[in-house]
């Protein structure tokens, strides 16, 4: 089996590693980095619990194998928190209950922090965009409304439809 050494960017930091050439995206955070917060649940890409930023975008970490990270830069969940407390983000699924079992958690939130991050010209006081921005990622769990009402909560559109509402 062959490996390579990369060199890579994860949450700010500098990373350098030898790794088999086989070795998936999300089991080299997982094992070598020790960044359990990126999960591994389908394994084909399709239910989003390892979703994590690569340069930015979301990207599925258990399509991607660790020698395609070289020089690139990756965010994971573990990035959202600020001096060591709950995130914005984190703390809005926390107080509007937007988890049970949190499995799911960690990729939702990645791909809310990017939509919250991105241009995308989503309406986030629409019930309707919000659950078409997050259907790339299953939640067994919550029926989703939860998620939707923590969104709703720390988004900046809504914070605009709210003022607006006063006027």
């Amino acid at each position: 089996m062959s490996s390579h050494v990369i060199s890579l960017t994860v949450n700010g930091q500098a990373i350098e590693r030898k790794v088999d050439s086989r070795t998936l995206l999300a089991d080299f955070l997982r094992d070598e980095l020790r960044l359990t917060g990126t999960h591994v649940g389908c394994e084909h890409g399709v239910c989003g619990a390892c979703t994590i930023q690569f340069d930015g975008e979301p990207a599925r970490s258990c399509l991607m194998l660790a020698v395609q990270a070289e020089g690139h830069s990756i965010r994971t969940v573990e990035a959202l928190a600020v001096d060591g407390c709950l995130g914005a983000l984190q703390q809005a699924f926390h107080e509007k209950h937007g988890l049970q079992c949190g499995f799911c958690t960690p990729g939702l939130l990645m791909t809310l922090d990017y939509a919250l991050t991105a241009d995308l010209h989503i309406d986030f006081s629409s019930d309707k965009e919000i659950r078409e921005l997050i259907s790339g990622n299953l939640c067994r769990c919550t029926g989703y409304q939860n998620i939707i009402n923590a969104i709703k909560s720390v988004s900046p559109t809504t914070e605009i439809a709210k003022s607006e509402e006063l006027v």
